[in-house]
């Protein structure tokens, strides 16, 4: 096998992962994390198909419903917190917008760092700044520790990925969508109870509260926008613009803009897809969100990374050389991603409307979905395509 000892950049989700099935089939991980130790903070991922399957396949399915954030469900609420739609958790069989396992980011991120650490070297605080791939081996330049050599190199720090951009800049098509979310978390409030709730205003504006299994509640501000760099704002400037764009707006909109200023998780980015024609080059490949984002919007983000680590891991392991996995990995993965990133016409415009009519509009078709022909019927817009993956065995 050419492919023993393997670097992963990004201790998020899709790095982990990675590390556990490379343990599982004997080849050692050693995993680069630019933060000094796993993020916390961050919003609610959910677990879904596919995504699930390998979670159960690593033993961990028990442990992460310990941990789950228990939403019952969400409600699309007016400026007077009346209900005007609403979807239990087991609404779709528990796939529709809120899945049956919710689970904070940070806490998936802490379990699987916790389940890899006893086979896997973790380099927190350090970067990859410079890659040489020799056609027998990658050398690899960090930023703070010494130089050194990988069999392979993976990249799966997020969407915005300086590791994949140092070897596959040329090829990767990074896509707005045209949506941009600030998260962060602020105070339990009784009101917030047990239910996320959405609230769309006018302009394309939206605010969404989401419990947690800490106490706290878990808010986003979103807004239709073009391409123009609002995620690369001090973040400062990125909090006046947000007061900005929601200034006059009702509901409990104050209070999260109150509560904003005083978040030490707030985070504010835009939705973007990334497209790839290749995931490998040489040595040196991309996996999760540095590969194939499909966006929040997806509700695939965690499903697509989980499955890809189990399906990268599993390939190398079953293949003498690399570049026959690599191509294998792509092969059986790319029309899951495909079917992914294939978001509904007129998303987001259409769950995020600009007009009191088509907020109005948005509505009356959420309630109606709740009757089962015509839930059929907006089957697409409402149920992510996740359990529309087999899952190879790999002999596990």
């Amino acid at each position: 096998m050419t492919h023993r000892n393997v670097l992963i950049a990004g201790a998020g989700i899709a790095g982990p992962a990675l590390a556990h099935w490379l343990g599982r089939h004997g080849m050692q991980a050693t995993l680069v994390e630019r933060a000094s130790a796993p993020r916390e903070g961050g919003q609610t991922v959910d677990l879904r198909g596919a995504g699930r399957d390998v979670a159960r396949k690593m033993g961990l399915e028990r442990t992460l419903r310990a941990h789950a954030t228990r939403e019952e469900g969400i409600r699309f609420v007016n400026a007077a917190n009346r209900i005007k739609a609403a979807f239990a958790s087991g609404a779709f069989s528990g796939q529709g917008p809120i899945a049956d396992l919710e689970i904070l980011r940070a806490d998936l991120s802490r379990i699987l760092n916790e389940d890899t650490h006893p086979h896997t070297e973790y380099l927190f605080g350090d970067e990859i700044t410079q890659l040489s791939d020799t056609g027998k081996r990658v050398d690899v330049t960090f930023r703070n520790g010494p130089d050194r050599v990988f069999d392979l190199v993976v990249a799966a720090d997020g969407a915005r990925s300086r590791t994949r951009d140092l070897t596959f800049g040329d090829i990767t098509d990074i896509r707005p969508v045209g949506l941009t979310t600030a998260y962060f978390t602020i105070p339990r409030q009784p009101s917030d109870g047990s239910w996320a709730r959405w609230h769309n205003t006018t302009q394309g504006r939206t605010a969404t509260l989401r419990p947690d299994n800490q106490g706290t509640t878990r808010a986003c501000l979103s807004y239709l926008s073009p391409p123009r760099g609002d995620e690369r704002l001090a973040p400062d400037e990125q909090k006046q613009l947000l007061r900005r764009l929601f200034a006059g707006a009702g509901w409990e909109i104050p209070r999260i803009l109150t509560a904003m200023d005083t978040a030490d998780d707030f985070f504010l980015d835009s939705a973007t897809q990334i497209r790839m024609p290749a995931w490998s080059r040489g040595r040196i490949a991309v996996i999760g969100d540095a590969a194939y984002c499909a966006s929040p919007l997806s509700g695939m983000g965690t499903s697509l990374a989980l499955v890809g680590a189990y399906i990268l891991a599993g390939e190398l392991a079953h293949h003498a050389h690399h570049s026959n996995a690599f191509a294998r990995y792509e092969h059986l993965l790319r029309p899951y991603v495909t079917r992914a990133q294939q978001l509904p016409r007129g998303v987001p415009r259409i769950a995020f409307p600009r007009t009191r009519v088509g907020i109005q509009t948005l509505n009356t078709v959420l309630r109606a979905a709740s009757r089962p022909h015509i839930a059929k019927a907006l089957n697409r817009f409402l149920v992510p395509p996740a359990d529309t993956f087999k899952l190879p065995p790999y002999g596990l």
